[in-house]
Order: structure tokens, then sequence, then C-alpha cells
């Protein structure tokens, strides 16, 4: 897909990943909707897109709400014209205590963001691209919804849930949907810092690698399953040597 001329719908869009992303696609000539709950971060993205000869807008909404991100989408066609890409970007971690300590409304919150609302966007995406002709859906996942993460299990099965989830959209195509799914590393963002503080504060000690990645690392990988247009149920995990995508797993054949 040709980036310029696009409307995109950013969630999280107001800082780390999805801020930058943002401002790339805004640089190739997308206009960019923010989503996001903190009214200065939302605001600020938009007016940095601006100072920079980019078209955004900015709206407040919980991901998890059906109405509002409805409303969301609708605001984006009639502000843009259309809506063109999707990406379900917003997302928490649990800092303390770790599960099963942890209190049963703040993992089912992880939950709601993390995986109910990447469907819920899903839905609503398709819903609003397939009738127009189509777009491309990009979902946030995690490494840890693909390999063990014994210190968050909640973040880690809301991730996988969503690296599962894209796998079994491929069909999604047929209508002009494709939805494709990035899973991160450890990158340098707001919400690492606020975990960092969190567990610091608790009287543990964050373990942050050197090589952390930086939030264009991400950007890159989610404007490239936009352009190629084969790339189609794709999940791409990014390590600091570089992205990675990883196969599905098959389902085992039949015995006759």
């Amino acid at each position: 897909m040709e980036i310029s001329g696009k409307a995109a719908v950013i969630t999280g869009g107001g800082s780390g990943i999805g801020r930058t992303t943002a401002q790339a696609l805004a640089k190739e000539g997308a206009a960019v909707m923010i989503v996001d709950l903190d009214d200065r971060m939302g605001n600020e993205a938009v007016e940095l897109i601006g100072k920079s000869g980019g078209k955004a807008a900015y709206r407040r909404a919980d991901v998890t709400n059906a109405e509002q991100m409805r409303r969301v989408m609708e605001d984006t066609v009639a502000e843009f014209g259309r809506l063109d890409i999707l990406y379900n970007n917003a997302g928490i971690a649990i800092a303390h205590p770790i599960y099963p300590k942890t209190p049963l409304e703040k993992w089912r919150r992880v939950l709601d963001v993390d995986l109910q609302a990447v469907l819920l966007g899903c839905q609503l995406g398709y819903e609003f691209m397939a009738p127009r002709g189509g777009g491309v859906i990009i979902n946030t996942a995690s490494m840890a919804g693909i390999y063990p993460h014994p210190i968050d299990p909640v973040y880690a099965a809301a991730k996988g849930g969503v690296v599962h989830l894209t796998f079994s959209l491929y069909r999604w195509a047929r209508r002009g949907v494709r939805v494709n799914c990035v899973c991160p590393g450890i990158v340098r963002t707001p919400l690492l810092e606020r975990i960092a503080a969190e567990i610091t504060a608790a009287g543990g000690k964050p373990a942050l690698p050197t090589n952390a990645l930086t939030p264009d690392r991400i950007a890159d990988v989610v404007l490239n399953f936009i352009r190629d247009d084969s790339c189609v149920g794709q999940i791409v995990e990014v390590r600091p040597s570089g992205p990675h995508v990883v196969d599905p797993p098959r389902a085992p054949k039949r015995r006759s």
C-alpha cells in the first residue's frame, strides 16, 4: 500500500512506539488520528506532527470501550475522508506484585487492554475497511507472547493471544484487509520507565538491558507491513540484532 494520502488510527499514539510511528506515517504523507488517554501527550504528538508539516488529530478514548472506539473510527472518516490503517498499539503491563499475588482487578485490566481491546480494534477496523476496499491492521504484541515470560505471566498470556489472533485472521485478506503483528523486545519508552520506577519503589531492581530497542526500530517494521502487500498474517519479532519473521505453528496431519 502506498502510504501517502492514506489515513491511520494509532492507539497509544501519544508517546513511545505509537508517537514515533505516527510521526513516521505523517512524514510519508498519511493523516494520523492519535488515540490516547493522556491528553497532554496526545495533543503534544499532534503539535509535533503539525510543526513538521504533517496532518494529525487527537481523540481521547479508552481502547476497551466499544462506543468510544467506534466514534474514533467515525471521526477519522469524517475528518480525513477515509480509514486505511489501524495500529492497535496501546498496552500496559504489571510491574508489581508478580502474579499470582497481583490483585484480580489489576490483571484483568491487563487482559482488557492488551488482548480484548485488540480484538475490538480488529473487529471495528474490519467493519470500516472491508466495505471501502480494504486496509491494513497492525497489532503490537511482544516477544513475551512468543517465549516464556515468568516475570509477568498475565502480560505473556495477553500478548500470546494477540499473536495467535493475528495468525488466525489471514482470511480477511480475501476482503482486502491484511492483519499483521509486531513483537518487540524491550523498548525504551515512557511505559518502561514507569514500570522500572514502580519496581524500584517496591524495593526491587528492574533488569533493563543495555541494548534495549528504540521506538523507531518498531516503527520501521510497522511501515513495512503497510507498504508490503504480501504481508498477511505475519508475525515479526524485533530483536536488538534486527527483525525476524516467526513461522506460524502448523496443526498435525490427521492419521488416516
